[in-house]
């Protein structure tokens, strides 16, 4: 009975991904914290902490381990935590004599922690792999449409003539660099948490910091200085990377459905029979995988908050602010990869229309060049001068409905130093791209796309 539609049966296609809610889903929770209490029990052994009997049979009891809802639940509602209704199926499992060295010397927060950085590990490497096949896919547009001028805009106006491949660069550029930020990110989230009760394995006495270095090695997870219970900025930080992410495919998605307006029609999205329909309006084709990337970007910002928050952990133990995160850490994850998904499907299909674009860009009749005529006219009037016999001659071209270039041409201090030639150059966008093929190749090499 999902309530948030990140989990529904019916709405979660639109607002997550089935593959991390695989990682997140309480089963998988409670079978990571079952392996965290074998993996424990292994290393206790190896130590000679615990029988090398007990930690076998602990193990081999994992898969035969029966987790019932109804028990874990009445154990939360009593306890607050599901790990003693684990620990005890787990022991059950175990059979008696091993099942009394189980959970030695941890702690719940131990158990829930190290379950939820292996879950984020696994996360990170699924965002990782989307996240490259996104950036692979607007880098392919981007190579492709590298000459394909087009109008761009700022304050949603026309303003100089760009490249279609310029604007995928810019889409891809952050992109990349959310890659960086996660692999840098990694290390400090994929952290086993061993600490005993207050942080000081005081019940292992001298092998406590042995049993924590061993659980992460067994786990596949860094070891941290110190247990990190009440330090909650590497979990803090990965959903704040979320909300970057998500930020920038905000950005991608916005410019798309702006491009996709029925009056600039330069890109749309792929389309299959009946995708953004209408129940009434049979024409409309309505972008819907933008909406639901902007709609998750939103979900996952307004978790960062809560997060950060939840940084401010009392003493060595929180109350309420660790129990806070489980209503946000998933939940990011979840729409995060949806936003992700969603956009690297539209990045691989996403169809353009360079014939349109061409049309856009000569909507004015050549007005979006007055920069180029202005600096070209400069160095002999000056800039003050050059821009107002241009601004003069924009007038008189929307005035009269006439192009820019036909309006220059009656401008006596234009005339003076340009022929029809002279002032055909100035006014062709091809010729005032600037370093836009410099820029798009630096985008390419800095997500290391190959080029050549």
């Amino acid at each position: 009975m999902a309530v948030n539609p990140a989990d529904s049966a019916v709405f979660g296609t639109l607002y997550g991904s089935d593959a991390m809610r695989a990682i997140f889903g309480d089963a998988v929770f409670f079978r990571r914290m079952l392996d965290v209490e074998a993996a424990l029990a292994r290393v206790q052994a190896r130590l000679g902490l615990i029988p090398a009997e007990a930690a076998d049979a602990i193990s081999a009891a994992v898969p035969a381990t029966v987790l019932d809802p109804a028990d874990l639940a009445n154990s939360v509602r009593n306890v607050g935590y599901p790990v003693i209704a684990v620990v005890k199926a787990l022991s059950r499992a175990a059979g008696p004599e091993a099942g009394r060295w189980t959970h030695w010397g941890a702690t719940t927060q131990d158990i829930m922690d190290t379950a939820q950085a292996l879950q984020m590990q696994a996360a990170l490497a699924l965002l990782r792999a989307d996240l490259r096949g996104t950036i692979a896919a607007l880098a392919g547009l981007a190579v492709t449409h590298r000459e394909t001028a087009m109008a761009g805009r700022t304050h949603l106006q026309h303003a100089l003539p760009i490249t279609f491949g310029l604007k995928c660069a810019v889409w891809l550029a952050p992109l990349a660099a959310h890659v960086e930020r996660l692999d840098q990110l990694r290390p400090r989230v994929a952290l086993v948490q061993f600490g005993g009760a207050v942080g000081t394995l005081a019940s292992l006495g001298a092998d406590g910091l042995a049993v924590m270095q061993g659980l992460a090695a067994e786990l596949g997870l860094g070891a941290p200085p110190l247990p990190w219970h009440v330090a909650r900025d590497g979990v803090a930080e990965a959903v704040s990377f979320l909300g970057l992410l998500c930020g920038s495919l905000a950005k991608f998605a916005t410019d798309v459905i702006l491009l996709a307006q029925t009056e600039v029609a330069e890109v749309s999205e792929p389309h299959a029979e009946g995708r953004g329909g209408s129940s009434t309006m049979p024409q409309k084709r309505n972008p819907i995988a933008s909406e639901y990337i902007l709609a998750a970007s939103r979900g996952v910002q307004a978790l960062v908050p809560l997060m950060q928050n939840a940084m401010a952990q009392d003493q060595e133990r929180a109350t309420g602010p660790w129990q806070a995160e489980l209503l946000a850490l998933p939940q990011a994850f979840v729409l995060a990869h949806g936003a992700l998904t969603h956009a690297r499907w539209l990045a691989e299909g996403l169809v353009v229309d360079p014939a349109r674009m061409a049309r856009n860009l000569d909507a004015t009749g050549g007005l979006i060049m007055a920069e180029a005529v202005m600096m070209g006219l400069a160095p002999h009037l000056g800039r003050g001068v050059a821009h107002d016999v241009v601004h003069h001659a924009c007038d008189v071209a929307r005035r009269d409905g006439v192009s820019l270039a036909a309006a220059l041409a009656r401008e006596a201090a234009v005339t003076a130093l340009l022929d029809a030639d002279g002032i055909a150059r100035l006014t062709g966008p091809a010729n005032y791209l600037g370093a836009t093929q410099n820029f798009i190749d630096r985008a390419l090499a800095a997500a290391q796309i190959d080029i050549a």
